[in-house]
């Protein structure tokens, strides 16, 4: 039996989750969270198998983060209407498992539940198509503190006082921002980084911030060096039709799902 909790704040639709969850003999309802500190709780307290996980505003990657971390063992559904690539691509690299769009029919809700806890991902081949599409370069902790930071419009000094390092170690880390984004200057890595934080729904104050950088076709340079990264992992998903539903066989490509 599959432990499903639901998180969403709009009592209409989780209990047409609920009701299709109560009509599959191989899922059983663990628990349904209104809130995300219920949901935070129910994931320290409880051991579900999989969390679909309505997209409101309280979702953020910095919340996925301290989900993935209070339950390791569940999987992350994100359930939602529209999604960003960008978001969706620094979900999945936090370990979200798949993308369920809510305007996808009753059995697809039941096959993608099933597929997820199977160990597939589950994203619709739009999505993962735009995943290919874009260029990146990933992102060390260090480097995304700094892209950030830059961001913000801080200044050398200032950076290195808030990280507690010299004022050379920020010098060289943006001489390597440089090279590997392709921007000219400070003000056209502040842009990258803002466009890029914005697009993923993350506040520059976030302290998880970006895992790689998505390089705007302005900087060919970049392209050139960008690494695959991980959309190059899209492979391995169980796609859902971008012009509505494809059935599982098909459409699926099965492949075990490893945490990045």
């Amino acid at each position: 039996m599959v432990r499903v909790v639901v998180y969403s704040n709009q009592p209409i639709l989780a209990m047409g989750l609920k009701s299709l969850i109560a009509g599959d003999p191989g899922l059983e309802l663990n628990a349904n969270c209104s809130s995300v500190a219920a949901l935070k709780e129910h994931l320290a307290n409880e051991s579900p198998d999989l969390a679909v996980l309505d997209l409101t505003t309280e979702i953020t990657p910095t919340v996925l983060d301290e989900l993935q971390n209070l339950a390791p063992e569940c999987k992350l559904i994100l359930w939602a209407n529209t999604i960003a690539g960008d978001f969706a691509l620094q979900a999945m690299a936090i370990g979200v498992r798949g993308v369920l769009r809510k305007a996808l029919p009753l059995e697809a809700h039941r096959q993608c539940l099933h597929r997820v806890y199977a160990g597939e991902f589950w994203f619709e081949k739009s999505l993962t198509d735009s995943f290919r599409a874009s260029q990146r370069v990933p992102l060390s902790a260090r480097e995304s503190q700094l892209v950030s930071m830059v961001s913000r419009g801080l200044k050398n000094k200032e950076i290195s006082r808030e990280l507690g390092i010299a004022e050379g170690t920020v010098k060289v880390y943006l001489s390597r921002l440089f090279q590997k984004s392709g921007a000219k200057d400070r003000f056209e890595l502040a842009l990258q980084g803002a466009k890029n934080l914005s697009m993923a729904g993350i506040s520059t104050q976030d302290p998880v911030g970006l895992r790689s950088l998505a390089i705007d076709p302005v900087c060919p340079s970049a392209i050139e060096r960008g690494a695959a990264g991980i959309a190059s992992r899209s492979d391995s998903v169980s796609v859902a039709g971008s012009k509505g539903w494809t059935p599982p066989r098909a459409a699926a490509v099965r492949g075990q799902a490893n945490r990045p």
